[in-house]
């Protein structure tokens, strides 16, 4: 069993831009301050300059013949180039491949759910493999998995191109899908939004709550001392007249 060990004994990493003292050739090309070329110059002498002037000498391209070097500030220097770097990886689109499985003879039911898989993934801006699983004798029929992959791209052509067309690749028949420009464009966030679990506010008969309007009407009747009219399917029923009452009417 290796032993860990307890101390990385790797040296740090060095900067190896050559400034100052550390231009070992006789002769360079310099460029001040401003922008503006000085032209080749005596390394000794490019030096001196740059200390008169309270700056660095920083060689900022070894290859060419002589190299050429700058006047600077190299630590303003060093922080400007660490932050276009990180601006530039700020920038980068960090793109996720998802993969959904689907069989070729998948039930109704399962499509849907496979289909509302494919779909928060595309509105995600991942990129989304689509994979038809052959078994058996099912290989023979690849317009099975064809007809899938079709009507799941027509069905989400809002959200979602196809990158990749499909192609089988053994028992499998793959595509690739990737998100439209719509979504990356940020123009379907809503949706997105909706399908992770925001779910739109019931209308007041659904959430149980009283018509405003309603209770509105009520409250003005009985100030005004009035009852409120009762619906028909709550009247009380009328009372059935007794054989008595239809002689005493007779005569």
């Amino acid at each position: 069993m290796p032993v860990p060990r307890r101390f990385d004994r790797r040296p740090p990493e060095r900067d190896t831009t050559r400034i100052n003292e550390r231009i070992r050739v006789p002769e360079v090309r310099v460029i001040d301050e401003t922008g503006q070329q000085v032209g080749v110059m005596k390394t000794p002498d490019a030096l001196v300059l740059a200390q008169e002037k309270d700056l660095d000498l920083v060689e900022v391209a070894p290859e060419a013949r002589p190299p050429v070097t700058r006047i600077l500030d190299y630590s303003k220097y060093k922080y400007e180039q660490a932050q276009k770097v990180k601006q530039a990886r700020k920038h980068q689109q960090q793109i996720t491949v998802r993969e959904i499985k689907f069989r070729p003879k998948i039930a109704e039911h399962d499509y849907d759910t496979k289909k509302h898989h494919v779909e928060r993934f595309l509105k995600h801006k991942d990129k989304v493999k689509v994979t038809i699983m052959f078994r058996g004798r099912e290989v023979t029929h690849p317009e099975r998995g064809t007809a899938i992959l079709d009507r799941l791209a027509e069905e989400l052509q809002e959200l979602g191109v196809v990158e990749q067309r499909p192609m089988q690749e053994g028992r499998n028949m793959t595509m690739m899908m990737a998100p439209s420009k719509a979504v990356l464009a940020g123009r379907l966030e809503g949706d997105a939004a909706g399908d992770e679990g925001g779910s739109p506010t019931p209308p007041p008969e659904v959430a149980g709550e009283a018509n405003p309007e309603a209770a509105e009407v009520a409250q003005s009747l009985e100030t005004q001392g009035e009852e409120p009219a009762v619906a028909p399917a709550e009247q009380a029923p009328a009372p059935a007249e007794q054989p008595g009452d239809e002689a005493a009417s007779a005569a």
